[in-house]
């Protein structure tokens, strides 16, 4: 299953992220020991740009940025149906901004 990914196809990414006041999407929300900061995960929804040669993923946010996932990774997965219903409108963003190409910044994950 990991590694039938084509382009196009929907994926979601948990990235972990640490900050003073996590969003309304925030999952595992840990303070820090003085309660200044929390690390927290949040679940990305990109699609599929392409499918390179080495087996990994460039993948596409809604806001046009780029990033290349090792289809292993422990933190991309793809959406259940109620992530799909729920966030449709999210992915649909995401596949008409990768229909508009613009500067896209670039990173890699897993490297």
């Amino acid at each position: 299953m990991k590694g039938n990914w084509k382009r196009g196809d929907w994926a979601v990414y948990r990235k972990s992220k640490q900050g003073s006041t996590p969003g309304r999407r925030a999952a595992q929300v840990i303070a820090s020991p003085k309660g200044e900061t929390y690390r927290y995960v949040v679940d990305k929804f990109w699609v599929v740009d392409d499918v390179l040669s080495d087996g990994r993923l460039r993948l596409v946010t809604a806001r046009g940025k780029v990033h290349t996932i090792n289809v292993d990774d422990p933190n991309l997965r793809r959406p259940g149906l109620l992530q799909r219903l729920l966030w449709r409108e999210r992915f649909v963003q995401v596949e008409e901004g990768r229909e508009n190409p613009s500067d896209r910044s670039h990173q890699v994950f897993g490297a």
